[in-house]
C-alpha cells in the first residue's frame, strides 16, 4: 500500500522508524561533509533542489524530536533558515555549537540526508525523542 504521509522515500523512512530514545539525523546542505562509517542518504539533484525547509518538513512528519543542535554561525551566516528551523521546532531544545563541534557531532549520527541547498550552515541535528 502507498503511504500517505509526507515522507516518500522509503530508505529514509526506514531508518527513521529504526531509530531509537536520543539517536540523531542530521539533514544537511550539499556541502556538509559524510564522516566515514556514516550512512548518507543523498537528494541533491541540482543546486537548491531539493531545498533544506523541503527536506526537513517532511523528516519531521514522521520523526518524534527532542533536541536540536545547529551550528552557531547560522545565527550571523544564515539567519533565514534558522528561523525556519525555530519555527518548526517551535518549543524544542535548540543548543547552538561552533561549525567543527557541529560536524564532529555528526559522527554519531545514524544517517545524514543531503539535500541541495546551497545557503551556508543550512544543517541542523535532530535528536530522536519518544512519544510516550
Amino acid at each position: 500500500m502507498m503511504k500517505q504521509s509526507a515522507l516518500l522515500h522509503s530508505e529514509l523512512s526506514y531508518i527513521i522508524a529504526q531509530m531509537g530514545h536520543t539517536q540523531t539525523l542530521v539533514i544537511g546542505d550539499c556541502g556538509l561533509p559524510v564522516p566515514k562509517g556514516v550512512k548518507r542518504i543523498d537528494l541533491a539533484v541540482t543546486a537548491g533542489t531539493p531545498s533544506f525547509e523541503s527536506v526537513l518538513d517532511a523528516v519531521l512528519s514522521e520523526l518524534c524530536v527532542e533536541k536540536v543542535t545547529v551550528a552557531s554561525e547560522i545565527q550571523d551566516q544564515n539567519p533565514q533558515v534558522l528561523k525556519a528551523i525555530e519555527q518548526r521546532t517551535e518549543g524544542l531544545p535548540m543548543e547552538f555549537v561552533p561549525h567543527e563541534t557541529f560536524k564532529t557531532l555528526t559522527e554519531e549520527s545514524v544517517c545524514i540526508v543531503r539535500t541541495g541547498d546551497i545557503r551556508p550552515y543550512s544543517n541542523v541535528i535532530l535528536q530522536s525523542g519518544v512519544f510516550f
